[in-house]
């Protein structure tokens, strides 16, 4: 069975108070639309339809970069969440499969629970998605009987039988393409609000003598976003499953609460977080490392047995092999560190490769950047920098060179040659004393004049 997902992603979300569009606020750095896109991407579908209105460009970006065949329907008007699925018609023209219709704010929808709506769709006309709601409020209300979704009930409209159902609508529904949008065609908008509203396409649907059915998911997975504290809210709901996960894996959180994981956060088993480390987006950590505390990674890739920090800061394009070790306030940027190779302190390593078992001394800088362009530093195996060494990119060290304390390296350096390049001490007796002395008189003599 052909799958076409059309995600509704077209509000502004006026009460998020800002001039982004709602979908594209992040959790877990991730913006709410692909935590969606990713979760429909268990169906393989066949098309990928983006219904957009409020920051339509911004919002067709972020859908094709993350799925470069997503399609973009526009909804000018926001006239309802039908008139949104029908803006879908033209960019499923001629598709004869099943459309499962998701929303761009609801980031928290499970493979499995999708897997289940699809499974139900080949048994029935039309798939609801609802839940069991804790306290149902104000949502709509699934009346049952047995396997049968009989009619959709607004609060407003239910009866006070009806306002005890605590089966409640997510909005979420499967129905095969063809049969959708000639539902969407009966819908009409003869209500309070003038709109035209998807649920109705339950009671157009019993008419028609289609059967309609309803799958059951728990109340977090349809969980939406309409404010910043529900962004928050739902942040936080992510980051609390995402270490129960890590946990469960075999990984070592010592602090779990004070660790911040991104959406595509990969640890492996018998890794070791120390408090208050943040996983920016892209970062992969294989088996056995050690990331320690108040570390912040972003779009890099760390080794086995590798140690990061405490207070180290990797940047995307850091790479380390096998038991490198990062330490205290060091900084990679775009840099290959390679098997047992050690940049232990107060160091910016940038545009570089770095051989095996070299070690990089206190106070090191590439200096890669000449203001306009980028330049690559290549250092050698077996290498020792010495503290303070700067190293004027375009530059090469070869293997088992060393550089002298305070060295700035301008030009290539053999293998096992050993650069110098500092100014020659000068100690000039007395001269101290003499200083000071002529300081202090100064000093006294602009004391006076105030």
């Amino acid at each position: 069975m052909t799958i076409a997902l059309v995600i509704l992603a077209a509000g502004k979300g006026t009460r998020m108070n800002s001039d982004v569009p709602k979908v594209l606020h992040p959790i877990a750095q991730a913006p709410m639309l692909v935590h969606a896109l990713r979760a429909g991407a268990v169906l393989s579908p066949e098309r990928t339809v983006i219904v957009t209105g409020h920051g339509s460009e911004a919002v067709a970006k972020v859908a094709q970069a993350e799925d470069e065949t997503a399609q973009v329907a526009l909804q000018e008007e926001q006239l309802g969440t039908a008139h949104a699925v029908a803006q879908a018609r033209a960019a499923l023209d001629g598709f004869d499969g099943d459309v499962v219709v998701l929303y761009g704010d609801t980031p928290f929808l499970q493979p499995d629970t999708l897997e289940r709506m699809i499974e139900a769709r080949a048994q029935n006309d039309l798939v609801i998605l609802g839940f069991e709601a804790a306290d149902p409020g104000r949502y709509g209300r699934l009346v049952m009987q047995g396997d049968t979704l009989e009619r959709i009930v607004e609060f407003k409209d239910a009866t006070e039988q009806e306002r005890s159902i605590t089966f409640c609508n997510s909005g979420l529904l499967a129905c095969n393409a063809q049969t959708l949008f000639g539902l969407l065609d009966a819908v009409g908008n003869d209500n309070a609000s003038g709109e035209y509203y998807l649920t109705d396409v339950v009671e157009i649907a019993r008419g028609k003598g289609l059967t309609v059915t309803a799958v059951a998911c728990d109340e977090g997975q349809t969980l939406g976003v309409n404010s910043r504290s529900d962004l928050a809210a739902a942040d936080a709901v992510f980051q609390a499953r995402a270490r129960i996960e890590l946990l469960d894996l075999g990984v070592t959180l010592m602090a779990p609460e004070s660790v911040y994981l991104a959406a595509d956060t990969v640890i492996g088993r018998d890794c070791v977080i120390e408090p208050n480390v943040v996983f920016g987006p892209g970062v992969t950590v294989e088996s056995g490392a050690t990331i320690r505390a108040f570390s912040h990674l972003e779009g890099c890739h760390v080794s086995r047995g590798a140690i990061v920090g405490p207070y180290a800061r990797l940047r995307p394009g850091a790479e380390l092999a096998e038991n490198a070790r990062i330490g205290n306030f060091v900084e990679i940027k775009n840099a290959e560190i390679a098997e047992g190779a050690k940049v232990n302190h107060l160091s910016y390593i940038g545009d570089a490769t770095v051989g095996a078992a070299t070690n990089i001394g206190a106070g090191t800088i590439t200096c890669n950047y000449d203001g306009v362009m980028k330049h690559q530093t290549t250092i050698g195996e077996h290498v020792f920098i010495g503290s303070n060494t700067m190293l004027v990119a375009p530059v090469t060290l070869g293997d088992g060179a060393m550089t002298a304390t305070g060295t700035v390296v301008t030009r290539d350096v053999e293998p096992d040659a050993l650069a110098v390049a500092r100014a020659r001490q000068d100690n000039k007796l007395g001269y101290a004393r003499k200083l000071f002395d002529m300081l202090k008189a100064k000093k006294a003599r602009l004391s006076k004049g105030a």
